[in-house]
């Protein structure tokens, strides 16, 4: 079914020291996924608007505007394409000028793995005609990401803007979820409402569509049914309605209580502090969650904050270690040393079970007040500049 976002619209661009992170960090969660579920989980997750979002939360983006979606796509692009023979991901196109150079990227790509470039190139042509043309919604498309595996599975994530609401759209699409392009397409469109708007791909402009189609002297196509809809608010600090405060009091205890249910299968990870320890439970259940998982994504924000400061400055020194402690056990893996990929894995069972009988008592404002306080600590940095040591004051408890 279609996917649509909507999210406030945010120029600028990703700092350098954040966008070798994200690349870094990225890669590893995608090389994660495949090794556990396959190539083809990769590409269904990445038409996930919700697993999107909590994908570029956990990465230290802003974790509700429209650049999420072009440094995300922008950082993976970077980490997978020179891995894609190993990995058999590749992904083609970008914004601008670069998402018109995916017809030449997928033939190319064709040429190497026999794929049908052709049809691909015609499936990319399409899924930006419907959303630019046969969706007049008043969003301009400027990004288009082509996600391929080497089976021939692939999503589309493209993203258009609207300079007069200041808001930008996101379409996703899967290859597996629909028949025909204007029949299903989309399993998302992640977007704000903004009125009324001229969609000829919904289920009820069957007469509309006639009509056009019989001034036309043609025959009229299959229409699209319902849209999924995923809205993010426009405020830039992270609210505690924005998040499942029992799924996020359940990561915190995990990693802070000094005795926490079943520590002892967590003894691959001794020796990583309970600040990464956080990070890596929310890292962790990106990679191994289920869809429902991720309908609060502003909480995976509380991995590794935002570049603009919310709900935190991004801990310089917890990201390293995470992408260390990951990349790891990756590595370890692949010569039959899995027992520290496992912990990972058990992380986010582990942060389920401790939520099933948890009651969150924290006061989020202090949560938050205690990660900026602290910040400073873990290299806290944002596009402002780093985080400075707080003058005076008590450490304030988490929970």
């Amino acid at each position: 079914m279609p996917s649509y976002a909507d999210l406030p619209l945010h120029y600028g661009h990703v700092p350098p020291w954040l966008a070798k992170r994200m690349s870094l960090l990225g890669g590893a969660i995608v090389e994660a996924i495949v090794t556990d579920y396959g190539k083809g989980e990769v590409v269904r997750r990445l038409s996930d608007p919700c697993w999107f979002q909590a994908l570029g939360c956990v990465l230290g983006m802003d974790w509700h505007s429209s650049g999420i979606t072009t440094s995300v796509m922008g950082a993976l692009k970077k980490a997978l394409n020179p891995r894609s023979g190993e990995l058999g991901i590749y992904i083609c196109g970008g914004k601008g000028r670069h998402s018109r150079q995916t017809p030449a990227e997928l033939m190319a790509i064709a040429e190497r793995t026999g794929l049908p470039g052709e049809q691909l190139v015609r499936s990319s042509k399409l899924t930006a005609k419907v959303d630019n043309t046969a969706i007049q919604d008043g969003f301009q498309l400027y990004l288009h990401s082509f996600i391929l595996s080497d089976e021939g599975e692939w999503a589309v994530v493209q993203q258009g803007m609207n300079d007069a609401s200041s808001m930008a759209r996101r379409y996703h699409w899967h290859s597996s979820a629909f028949q025909s392009f204007t029949e299903a397409p989309h399993t998302f469109i992640y977007g704000h409402n903004q009125g009324l708007i001229l969609n000829l791909t919904d289920l009820h402009a069957d007469q509309t569509k006639a009509g056009i189609m019989q001034v036309l002297k043609e025959k009229p196509a299959h229409l699209l049914p319902e849209i999924r809809h995923l809205l993010m608010p426009s405020h830039h600090d992270v609210r505690a309605e924005n998040v499942n405060l029992k799924r996020l009091g359940s990561v915190l205890a995990l990693a802070h209580d000094t005795n926490p249910a079943n520590f002892e299968a967590l003894l691959m990870l001794e020796g990583v502090g309970p600040r990464t320890l956080q990070s890596l439970t929310l890292v962790s259940e990106v990679i191994h969650g289920t869809p429902s998982r991720f309908e609060d994504p502003a909480r995976f924000s509380f991995a590794h904050g935002g570049k603009d400061g919310h709900p935190f400055p991004v801990p310089i020194k917890v990201y390293d270690e995470t992408i260390h402690t990951l990349r790891e056990a990756l590595d370890k893996a692949r010569i039959g040393q899995s027992d520290k990929q496992d912990a990972i894995k058990k992380l986010s069972r582990l942060a389920m079970q401790i939520e099933k009988d948890f009651e969150p008592n924290a006061n989020f404002d202090k949560v938050i007040e205690q990660e900026r306080r602290n910040s400073w600590q873990y290299g806290g940095r944002t596009v402002f500049g780093k985080a400075t040591k707080p003058k005076g004051g008590e450490q304030l408890e988490l929970f």
